[in-house]
């Protein structure tokens, strides 16, 4: 198995912030973004369902239409990749027989022997007073494990990412043809290579230190 060297892990996370201003000249190679790609659709998630759609703009054209709607932050047209975090709005029976189905054929077994499985995601997901009555929250939630994931992707392959929560919902998500697709943008990343002139990228990096956020119930 291969491992990534603790020092290389700490360091990415240092060397990495938020970055306030890309050099739009640069685009991220086709094999780094290949990896960061696979980054997002190996993200676990609950039950597996993957509950999630990455919209991936790299249209400048596009990029141009969003930036209005996404508080007039330059990241959006200056990046390399904009990548548009997008939460599954329900739930139903047919997308879960659906997912039974693939994990069977992938793991060499049938639908009927993941019966159990199967009904254990119905009940959770379906039922009135379940996650159903707040599905699109905890596909939220799930998108988020993506974004953490895609960040540390991004910072050990030296590509630099801003995660952004400053859009409008609305008037984004029909931009992107959205609003009849069952999917909602719940947060965005740009990702590319920081500007030479961001003066941030030399900024102390503020952080409570361990003692403050990190507490232990040992024996």
């Amino acid at each position: 198995m291969h491992s990534v060297p603790q020092a290389s892990i700490l360091q990415a996370l240092q060397w990495r912030y938020a970055t306030k201003a890309f050099d739009p000249s640069r685009s991220i190679p086709s094999e780094t973004w290949d990896a960061l790609e696979a980054s997002l659709v190996l993200t676990p998630s609950s039950f597996g369902l993957q509950p999630w759609k990455f919209i991936v703009v790299t249209d400048p054209d596009l990029k141009a239409r969003l930036l209005p709607h996404c508080w007039n932050q330059r990241q959006v047209v200056d990046c390399s990749h904009l990548v548009v975090f997008c939460a599954k709005q329900d739930m139903d029976a047919a997308y879960i027989d659906q997912y039974i189905a693939h994990t069977a054929s992938l793991r060499g077994t049938t639908p009927d022997a993941l019966q159990g499985f199967r009904d254990l995601m119905a009940g959770c997901l379906l039922n009135v007073g379940s996650l159903a009555t707040d599905l699109p929250e905890w596909a939220t939630r799930q998108a988020y494990i993506a974004l953490g994931q895609f960040m540390l992707a991004a910072a050990l392959l030296n590509v630099d990412a801003c995660p952004m929560e400053g859009f409008l919902p609305d008037p984004l998500n029909q931009e992107l043809g959205l609003l009849n697709s069952g999917f909602r943008a719940v947060v965005l990343c740009p990702v590319g290579f920081r500007s030479p002139d961001d003066a941030y990228a030399l900024a102390p990096k503020v952080r409570w230190p361990s003692s403050h956020v990190v507490e232990y119930r040992a024996k």
